[in-house]
């Protein structure tokens, strides 16, 4: 996950299939983070839980939505919106695109 950490800069100069692969990355990163914070959440009460892992959650969930959100201004840039899922089917359909081109 390290090209996520990318500048815009550098993130600008990224092939369209490549920011869109890098997009699901973070998305999926990101869901996982949000998965869990929740579980911690829902912790029982009197559970013992340390706080550096309740901040660490929420800390790699702002960081992969800011990321997201970056990526996706990209996107909206480059294909005039963004995808609300990047499966598949829409990355085969680009690369048929890109291929034909």
């Amino acid at each position: 996950m390290k090209d996520s950490a990318l500048s815009f800069q550098e993130l600008q100069v990224f092939h369209t299939y490549d920011l869109l692969i890098l997009l699901r990355l973070v998305r999926e990163e990101r869901s996982k983070s949000y998965n869990l914070m929740r579980t911690v959440q829902k912790a029982p009460e009197g559970a013992e839980i340390d706080k550096s892992v309740i901040e660490f959650g929420e800390s790699e969930y702002r960081l992969y939505t800011a990321r997201m959100k970056l990526i996706e201004g990209l996107l909206v840039d480059r294909i005039g919106y963004k995808p609300k899922r990047v499966d598949d089917k829409l990355l085969a359909a680009l690369k048929q695109r890109i291929e034909s081109n």
